[in-house]
């Protein structure tokens, strides 16, 4: 008979529960009754406190597929543990270190293989060392800060960075240029809102240069902070990224208690300076919620670039009921119908204009002056931008 996998869950450090294989291929997650009794939160929006456990029959739970990697470190992960490794295997394996407050750790876990990767790679043998779990196809290793220098963690260290490498099997060595200085552009554009802080630099032990990360979901001291990304929210399956709208989120927060009317604008403000920014990649796990006494609250905007720049023309979620809508063909009034239906009065979104409108020329000196990126690159970008501007955005203000 078949082994059946299983895995203690905890929050920060407090052991909240099991994930367990059952009979017939369901997966449950069970609250350990002293987490229950503790008066301690919820590990997940879609998990709420109970003593029953909870069922899925497609796999891993939603909250805990999306703790998964992805793309280049799934691989690497793959190798490592030497087959096909299903997502529970790969999360027990490197559960330790994932985004937000939760880790999940195998109780008898399994010896890594070594030779099964490229000992030359210094990326590689950093996966090996590691029990980090990131979502994105980039390649990107977690790291720890010391006296300034950034190193690859090691098993049983808590990631305080992201490092982002140049995606050369998709042709994009220019990627982290690219979010440098989308990023900055991005905070420009939006002076009152939070960013991602982020740096071009270098991780000790590997040649190429890396867009460097500070985790916003890390505190001083090593602490966890609860967040989800809206797939987890929502509830969707990590495969189910690009599937839906971006009023669905505007919807959670509009019918969620504890969540504030102004976060639904800040989100539609994020999103407009995304697409004018040439970011049709924005999917549901690119936008993100923490959990506060008072309620959920938007993280940080991450991982703005422009990906229109790569050739991905079309918009990344429904709009208006309209799905794979190409940028270029963006009116100004499927604007307007967004903002509607993200519940905005029309003063409202004559107000996300207006400040755009007043920002967006700060944005462009912010990638022309940067010392990033060669300067047909950064004039690239900011073509973009004028291109988005001129071409859906000027009118705005006349339908209003």
């Amino acid at each position: 008979m078949a082994k059946l996998l299983w895995g203690k869950v905890y929050y920060q450090d407090r052991f909240a529960g099991i994930l367990s294989e059952e009979p017939g291929h369901s997966i449950a997650f069970t609250y350990d009754p002293s987490y229950l009794n503790g008066k301690n939160p919820a590990i997940a929006h879609t998990l709420p406190l109970k003593e029953e456990p909870f069922i899925s029959q497609m796999g891993l739970p939603p909250f805990f597929d999306n703790l998964v990697s992805e793309g280049w470190l799934e691989v690497a992960q793959k190798r490592l543990l030497n087959r096909q490794a299903s997502r529970f295997e790969l999360l027990l394996a490197f559960g330790y270190d994932c985004i937000g407050a939760v880790s999940v750790l195998d109780p008898d876990p399994i010896k890594l293989q070594k030779t099964s990767i490229d000992m030359t790679d210094m990326k590689e043998v950093a996966v090996l060392a590691s029990r980090a779990s990131l979502s994105g196809v980039q390649p990107k290793l977690a790291l720890i800060e010391r006296e300034g220098k950034f190193y690859s963690t090691q098993a049983g260290e808590l990631s305080t960075h992201i490092a982002k490498f140049p995606s050369a099997a998709h042709k994009h060595d220019d990627i982290i240029y690219n979010e440098y200085l989308i990023s900055l552009a991005f905070q420009a554009l939006l002076p009152g809102d939070s960013v991602a802080q982020l740096q071009i630099g270098s991780v000790e032990g590997v040649k190429e240069e890396s867009l460097i990360i500070k985790r916003f979901d890390r505190a001083p001291g090593g602490k966890r902070i609860h967040f989800e990304e809206f797939n987890q929210l929502l509830g969707r399956m990590s495969q189910d990224k690009y599937e839906g709208a971006y009023e669905d989120m505007a919807r959670f927060i509009n019918t969620t208690p504890g969540c504030l009317e102004i976060e639904t604008y800040r989100l539609f403000l994020r999103i407009l300076a995304g697409l004018l920014l040439g970011n049709t990649d924005m999917h549901l796990k690119n936008f993100a919620m923490f959990h506060t006494e008072a309620g959920l609250r938007l993280t940080p905007s991450y991982d703005q670039l422009s990906s229109v720049l790569y050739k991905y023309k079309n918009i990344a979620l429904s709009m208006n009921g309209s799905k794979d809508l190409l940028l270029g063909n963006l009116k100004a009034n499927a604007i307007v119908r967004l903002g509607e239906g993200f519940g905005l009065k029309k003063e409202t979104i004559r107000m996300a204009f207006d400040h755009l409108a007043a920002h967006k020329e700060s944005a462009k000196e912010k990638i022309l002056e940067a010392k990033y990126g060669h300067f047909y690159f950064r004039n690239k970008l900011i073509n973009i931008m004028d291109a988005r501007w001129n071409g859906t955005f000027a009118s705005i203000g006349a339908l209003l």
